[in-house]
């Protein structure tokens, strides 16, 4: 008998070991395979343009970024006040105003790039300017956008969580769609994900799903699990605050964080892709920017669902690092993705939960009972988000189809105080 059980321990160690290791080699890829990327050619004239925030004044400030070539020449941006125009007057003819932009060049691994950023500052509300991005003799088109008046009663922008597209697909359909079924829109918020996989193909199919929208009005992202190279320590390439600019001067150490004020909202966005460490750091920055926040309404961005659609013990760091903050401070609403699907959570201090996506692909979900108001699974969705002085109001599309699945009403309880 003795005997028997010393041959059989050593083997149920043999069974197990081989489970967890048959377990890892099915995560292998999942955990640390990334995606070649094809060698690559920067374009010889401006290209990849993207329109986006630039600092903490939403109101008055943008960045521009765009690609050329790969080697930093003399670069800037070109802009015009429409004010200046009239009938008998062209673009050619008027004293533009000239910003001039830094250059980086950005080498991935299969080639390289430059990238400039222009900063655009003490623009004036109410306005719409015009502007083009010129680098050495090449220029681009020329391309609008409009600042509203801080008296402008309502905002209203348009959320998707993931995007991810694959090579080829109709994300730009969409949100063209969304965009033209909502014109009061003023910019666009994504929670991550927004390019599939870090290489240039993957970006050039971005910036096809971005034609039109994005170099008209702002984008704001975060960074998603899928913007990292993967490996032991993922990491997260220079190109994409080269690309998503406001980082480059809002970054807390290593982390992607970024707040802005736009009227009456103000915007916060954690990278909730690091490790413990760097997730400490940001409660920091959160909780102060919380601490002086002016604004009537509070919105956190953040990758990873603090109150997941699949399991209960998902994104448990994640929660507990931020979502005492979120109430402790009132925040009214968060704006999450990773998970690919639509749910609703409405707490007891009033903040309401949304994980969203618009990714062609889908996973399985298992909510906790219990856990959410609403949950569609299967389809593809966006959000807008308009905001009047005293309430918020949610409406969440089937983004494929047009049609309504969700609409919520939010009071802001502190309006009157």
């Amino acid at each position: 008998m003795r005997k028997s059980k010393s041959i059989l321990r050593p083997l149920l160690w043999l069974v197990l070991l081989a489970a967890i290791a048959g377990w890892c080699a099915s995560r292998w890829d999942v955990w640390f395979h990334n995606p070649e990327e094809a060698p690559y050619e920067a374009s010889a004239v401006p290209t990849r343009v993207l329109l986006t925030f630039g600092d903490e004044d939403g109101m008055r400030s943008r960045n521009v970024s765009w690609m050329c070539g790969d080697e930093v020449q003399a670069a800037h941006v070109e802009l015009v006040d429409n004010a200046q125009l009239n009938d008998n007057c062209q673009l050619s003819t008027l004293n533009s105003q000239l910003i001039q932009a830094t250059g980086e060049v950005f080498e991935s691994r299969s080639g390289k790039a430059a990238y400039y950023v222009a900063r655009l500052r003490d623009l004036k509300e109410g306005h719409t300017y015009r502007y083009r991005v010129c680098t050495g003799k090449e220029h681009s088109e020329w391309y609008e956008f409009h600042l509203p008046h801080q008296d402008e009663h309502e905002t209203a922008f348009i959320y998707m969580g993931d995007i991810q597209d694959s090579i080829g697909g109709i994300a730009n359909q969409l949100l063209k769609a969304a965009f033209k079924q909502n014109p009061d829109a003023a910019f666009f918020v994504c929670g991550g994900d927004l390019t599939e996989r870090p290489t240039d193909a993957y970006w050039g199919e971005t910036f096809e799903s971005l034609d039109s929208i994005g170099q008209v009005m702002p984008v704001l992202t975060v960074t998603g699990n899928h913007d990292y190279l993967k490996g032991v320590i993922c990491q997260l390439e220079r190109r994409f605050s080269l690309i998503h600019s406001y980082y480059l001067d809002s970054m807390v150490g290593e982390n992607q964080v970024f707040t802005v004020r736009y009227k009456d909202v103000q915007l916060f966005c954690l990278d909730s892709n690091r490790e413990l460490f760097y997730l400490w750091t940001q409660r920091r920055w959160l909780e102060e920017q919380l601490m002086k926040s002016q604004a009537k309404w509070k919105i956190v961005v953040a990758h990873h669902p603090f109150y997941s659609v699949r399991g209960e013990m998902n994104n448990l760091i994640q929660r507990w690092m931020f979502d005492d903050l979120i109430q402790e401070y009132g925040v009214n609403l968060v704006l999450q993705g990773h998970e690919h699907a639509y749910a609703r959570r409405t707490t007891k201090h009033a903040t309401t939960y949304i994980i969203s996506h618009c990714s062609p692909k889908g996973y399985r979900i298992n909510p906790p009972e219990g856990r959410f108001d609403k949950i569609e699974k299967d389809i593809r969705t966006y959000q807008k988000v308009r905001i009047s002085s005293d309430t918020l109001f949610l409406t969440a599309f089937n983004a494929e189809m047009g049609t309504l699945i969700d609409s919520l009403c939010i009071p802001n309880p502190h309006f009157n105080r």
